[in-house]
């Protein structure tokens, strides 16, 4: 009885204590404060963030709108971890926890993780540089090695690419070597026009032309009008020309196909026939009869 009352005393005995009631007001008054300054300190940050993106905006050096919106959810993120961390140890500290034995003890398994995961930390570090870099954005259509696709998402890690037949391709960000980004700059679409032999050049040169002057106002998509190269090849039985066309980002395939049907309906509507294969039949017995006709005069 007297060992349990023992226990009890050194158990509660300081929760009546003004000291420790005192001790315990402090540190929860530390910590709150420490919450708050940390919150004001993530507000001030971002809102100065976005201040010095819309400095840049003003500025003749300004990077492209869809890097900046990157950099800037970047930085803030970066900012905001490193508040938290810094506020972490510093409640630690207020809960008497040895930080410095902690951190030692997470930098020695840190170290040892990092060892045995070096194509993770190759992933996060080449994930990085992409946003860094804006080497491509969510949305772009891109080509890496084999894949080609849409961006669906980017990560530390992994970047995810849908395909035009709808498969999604995840691949690891440090095995990406080579990219093609075909969604930065306008696009350039190109047909080839064939025409008979036996048509004349000049005039379907002509026709197309007339053509293409009309053409950008039906199609938003066209950065300006189309223009015919000339004659691109001769054959045996047709002539080829060039068109080409500079289209906003992606949109040459549509605007090849447009084209392609366009050209043919004019050249249909002023005669000028398009090349097709002839098959040539000829009847033996009508050659036999009319050989003999003439052998017989």
């Amino acid at each position: 009885m007297n060992s349990l009352t023992s226990v009890f005393k050194n158990v509660f005995e300081p929760f009546f204590q003004e000291e420790t009631w005192a001790h315990i007001g402090e540190g929860f008054i530390k910590i709150l404060l420490i919450l708050l300054i940390s919150m004001f300190l993530i507000r001030i940050g971002k809102q100065a963030l976005n201040k010095f993106v819309e400095v840049r905006t003003n500025s003749p050096l300004r990077i492209s709108e869809r890097r900046e919106a990157t950099m800037v959810r970047l930085l803030q993120n970066v900012f905001s971890y490193v508040i938290y961390f810094v506020a972490g140890v510093m409640i630690l500290e207020t809960l008497s926890v040895d930080v410095r034995g902690l951190l030692a003890g997470a930098g020695i398994v840190g170290l040892a993780v990092g060892f045995g995961a070096q194509n993770l930390v190759k992933d996060i570090i080449t994930g990085f540089f992409i946003i860094f870099e804006d080497q491509f954005s969510v949305g772009d259509y891109v080509r890496v090695g084999t894949f080609e696709g849409t961006v669906e998402e980017i990560g530390l890690r992994t970047t995810k690419i849908k395909s035009w037949t709808g498969e999604i391709n995840i691949l690891p960000n440090g095995s990406i070597v080579e990219v093609t980004n075909f969604s930065l700059h306008n696009s350039v679409a190109f047909v080839d026009v064939s025409i008979s032999y036996e048509e004349n050049i000049q005039k379907a040169e002509q026709v197309i032309l007339e053509l293409l002057e009309e053409l950008p106002s039906r199609y938003e998509d066209m950065v300006k009008t189309p223009e015919l190269l000339g004659v691109q090849n001769i054959h045996a039985t047709e002539v080829t020309m060039r068109i080409t066309s500079e289209v906003k980002p992606m949109r040459h395939f549509h605007i090849s196909r447009m084209i392609r049907k366009e050209v043919r309906t004019r050249l249909n509507e002023h005669d000028i026939e398009v090349p097709f294969p002839r098959m040539v039949m000829y009847n033996r017995t009508e050659e036999a009869q009319h050989s003999s006709t003439l052998k017989g005069k």
